[in-house]
């Protein structure tokens, strides 16, 4: 059974599990749909928001797509997340995104 495949099976099984939804958008990304990945990462954002990995690699997405406004509105989102959770290993990586962003 391939990666894919048994990220889809957990999911059915809990579809509220962040880890998978985080997962499948990982993995469909790496085999090249990003449109499925950003509506993956979106709903997570929206379903679940305090699961902070998911804006830098939502926003970074965006990035890759030359979507530089949304991904600035991602990585922002994400650190006013992460500074009301005190998620400091997030934090450090969204706002390094936001600058390296924002110098392009």
């Amino acid at each position: 059974m391939d990666r894919l495949t048994l990220l889809l099976q957990y999911h059915a099984e809990d579809p509220k599990d962040a880890f998978t939804r985080f997962a499948l958008a990982q993995e469909y990304h790496k085999r090249g749909n990003p449109a499925k990945a950003c509506e993956l990462y979106e709903s997570l954002v929206s379903m679940q928001p305090e699961y902070t990995g998911t804006y830098y690699h939502l926003g970074k997405l965006y990035q890759h797509q030359g979507q530089a406004g949304e991904a600035a509105r991602v990585f922002r989102r994400g650190i006013d997340v992460c500074v009301q959770q005190g998620a400091l290993k997030d934090l450090s990586e969204l706002r390094d995104a936001l600058m390296a962003l924002n110098d392009e």
